[in-house]
């Protein structure tokens, strides 16, 4: 149970923020390219709070990480209004792609910051107890836990929502990017998108999660933490 309470600590915080700045970059472009939307309801913020979802952000991924050790999570929708923006389609895909790249920034910042605290104290390399030890290992250690996780879950965040399958941000980037006939096609998966994404998540029929997105995120995580040589 205490192994238990120590992973979750460990998790919750970068998960929270993971999800919580997907979300307020998603609201911040949008302003940019011309909907206020978002704004004017209070979701440009960092505060987790405007942006959690009761499920989303902490039932599910309690759930599955307790019963599967798998962990995924999401914050409650920005609402967007594309009739908004001066160029509705190429906007929109803007304000999708915006979520993944905070994910992004978020991975390369948390692995910087990582492999920085490991350069000033190299004594931590040798590991140590969580709660226990030094004082260093005592305020470090968690927290390059925590940076470590922050760097997976990011990515995970990052490649997922890149799926090209609406309503995934992927989705929307490539609606944005197809000419119009195409874009039409492709935005009527959308009420069928997340029973999708749930087969190809659960089931894998395709190997989609085996043999894309982990390879990615392992390739990604290992440049990162300077495991792979450019």
């Amino acid at each position: 149970m205490n192994n238990i309470i120590q992973q979750i600590s460990i998790i919750a915080l970068p998960l929270i923020f993971a999800v919580t700045l997907h979300e307020a970059a998603h609201a911040w472009v949008a302003d940019k390219k011309g909907d206020a939307t978002a704004r004017m309801l209070g979701r440009i913020t960092m505060n987790p709070w405007v942006h959690t979802d009761l499920f989303g952000t902490i039932l599910i991924p309690i759930l599955l990480f307790t019963t599967t050790g798998f962990l995924f999570g999401y914050a409650k929708p920005v609402p967007v209004n594309p009739f908004n923006f001066r160029r509705p389609k190429k906007d929109m895909a803007w304000v999708a792609a915006a979520g993944p790249g905070m994910n992004f920034f978020l991975a390369v910042l948390s692995g910087f910051l990582y492999r920085l605290i490991l350069m000033l104290n190299p004594a931590l390399l040798g590991g140590g107890s969580f709660f226990g030890g030094s004082l260093s290992n005592t305020l470090l250690l968690p927290l390059l836990l925590m940076l470590r996780f922050s760097v997976d879950i990011n990515l995970v965040l990052m490649i997922f929502n890149l799926i090209p399958i609406p309503p995934l941000d992927g989705g929307r980037v490539l609606v944005g990017l197809l000419p119009d006939r195409q874009s039409r096609i492709v935005s009527q998966i959308e009420p069928y998108g997340m029973l999708l994404l749930v087969v190809l998540v659960f089931l894998d029929p395709f190997g989609l999660m085996k043999r894309v997105v982990w390879p990615l995120v392992s390739i990604f995580s290992g440049y990162i933490f300077g495991e792979r040589i450019l």
